[in-house]
């Protein structure tokens, strides 16, 4: 490691993560912004999904201030972050085949929703038949994923894909196999994970673009206030209202 604070080397790195992410994956950010975009101006519903601490930019963009009002969770009991016991319980059902398939069968995904897949490696079971099995229901799918993995890993899946192949549109996070931006001699693994925060960052880019392509077409975007200025929840209220039948979070 060179020199500087471990702090500011993760900062750093961080920093050209999302200058990388921001140069690299414009076109495909525009791309998923106009695919959530139609699909809300066709009357559909949006979805995110991710497993781990990969449900962790999923949660950020679903009931927030600033946020669209009609972005839902797709939870899957106990692979949603760290709320099972023990932890590696979440990771083992993530490898489990056929549980995105009855997971699908029970939501309200249906033809003409979209759906973001988030998985870090996109080599596990569960996402890669997340985003396959809504596909085949009419579901348009954007993955959020390090396409690194797809080269120096192998797929957990049964036909052997990752989730980068089963996607209308592909957000690369360009996070490195391993997802640890730092080493220290003093220190026997790599550390200093920075997935979450890119990946926070593109799905927030991406809201942003959905918002602002939806007010150029002259529609307005769906989007929450907070609750904690004055007229928030008025403003809410009035949204929820509106797009009740569309936001499956507040039932």
């Amino acid at each position: 490691m060179s020199d500087g604070t471990p702090a500011d080397l993760f900062f750093d790195a961080a920093i050209t993560l999302l200058h990388r992410v921001r140069e690299e994956e414009a076109e495909a950010v525009t791309a998923a912004a106009t695919l959530l975009a139609d699909t809300v101006a066709a009357g559909g519903r949006l979805f995110a999904f991710g497993a781990g601490h990969s449900s962790l930019p999923a949660q950020d963009v679903v009931y927030r201030a600033g946020g669209l009002a009609l972005m839902n969770l797709l939870a899957v009991p106990g692979v949603v972050g760290v709320d099972v016991t023990p932890a590696t319980l979440g990771s083992a059902l993530e490898r489990v085949d056929g549980l995105a398939s009855a997971v699908l069968a029970t939501s309200p995904l249906r033809a003409g929703d979209a759906l973001v897949v988030i998985s870090l490696s996109g080599r596990n079971a569960l996402p890669v038949e997340m985003a396959l099995t809504a596909r085949t229901l009419g579901v348009k799918v954007i993955g959020v994923t390090s396409v690194a993995y797809a080269a120096e890993t192998t797929s957990r899946h049964t036909s052997g894909t990752f989730l980068k192949d089963h996607c209308d549109v592909v957000l690369d996070s360009k996070i490195a196999v391993g997802d640890a931006e730092l080493t220290l001699d003093t220190i026997p693994a790599p550390f200093a994970p920075a997935s979450t925060v890119v990946t926070s960052a593109l799905m927030q880019a991406v809201m942003a673009t959905t918002a602002a392509t939806l007010a150029d077409r002259g529609i307005e975007p769906p989007l929450l206030r907070s609750g904690n200025v004055d007229g928030g929840h008025d403003w809410n209220r009035r949204i929820m209202e509106q797009y009740g039948d569309r936001i499956f979070y507040r039932h």
